[in-house]
């Protein structure tokens, strides 16, 4: 099965917190009306926090654990608040500090990481692509969202996080796209040099890497969002307008299900190579 449209992560997110604080309000034995009364609020805002609808502040969930007798689960409330405020962010939000901010804001979650899974649909994701095809990416984001030209040192910095592929106990299992290959970013020499460099990282210990060819049959399943596994902790997408931040564990488990789904429509080694060679020579 596929991944559920992007958005309805952070809806459930919040219908699973809004329930948690349901919960809470009746083991209290209080009613909805009578927690509003008690911390002076509109009477409605109750029913739109557990539905999900509204998000509460800290001082509305610090309110909420003291009227229901538990004060001492406020914090951990507030906690999971700000993990799903901080599971969609607008790249205008992310961004607004430069590119080169954003690149070192993943670096711990990389170090951590000791099983990669990556899935894309139409680029060389990040660990593998090279100091040309990065720039030529990080121009056009910046060009399209109107930002500082810090490219140069984002382009450095996300150099540098590749040293995970060959340091630590790291593994990466990619899976591309056949059209991947033949989709121009940057000019000529930057495009031959990238596919040049993916060979060579398919060969590193560190890496699997998976092609699924054009002419697959996609009867299972189709071409969907590319996405980063990190460990069974995490899943990051990428959409036009914002980042997303996947940690409820069963929708991390349904982009691992697909993920090996897509493993299995790839090929690998000679094969996937020959598909790489071809679209080098397509491009000379």
């Amino acid at each position: 099965m596929a991944p559920t449209s992007p958005s309805s992560s952070v809806e459930k997110a919040k219908q699973s917190l809004g329930q948690r604080l349901r919960e809470l309000r009746k083991d209290a034995g209080l009613t909805g009306r009578a927690l509003a009364n008690l911390a002076g609020w509109h009477e409605s805002k109750c029913s739109r926090i557990e539905h999900g609808t509204a998000s509460p502040s800290d001082a509305d969930l610090r309110a909420w654990a003291e009227h229901c007798g538990v004060s001492g689960q406020a914090e951990d409330l507030i906690a999971i608040a700000r993990g799903i405020e901080g599971m969609y962010v607008e790249w205008r939000r992310l961004e607004r500090s430069g590119l080169k901010r954003v690149q070192e804001s993943v670096l711990p979650l990389w170090d951590r990481t000791q099983r990669f899974r990556i899935y894309s649909s139409w680029l060389i994701p990040g660990p593998l692509q090279t100091y040309g095809y990065i720039k030529a990416l990080l121009e056009a984001a910046k060009n399209r969202r109107n930002l500082p030209d810090d490219v140069e040192d984002a382009a450095k910095v996300r150099v540098e996080k590749q040293r995970v592929l060959q340091e630590g106990n790291h593994r990466f299992a990619v899976i591309l796209e056949e059209s991947v290959l033949r989709y121009r970013l940057g000019d000529l020499s930057t495009m031959v040099g990238q596919l040049g460099h993916l060979l060579w990282a398919g060969a590193l210990p560190s890496v699997s890497l998976g092609i699924i060819p054009q002419d697959a049959d996609r009867s299972v399943l189709r071409p969907v969002e590319g996405f980063f596994l990190f460990d069974d902790e995490q899943a990051n997408v990428e959409l036009v307008s914002a980042h997303l931040t996947i940690t409820q564990p069963h929708e991390v488990r349904m982009y691992a299900q697909t993920f090996s789904m897509l493993a299995e429509q790839a090929v690998y080694g000679a094969e996937a190579r020959l598909l790489i060679t071809s679209a080098i020579n397509a491009l000379e």
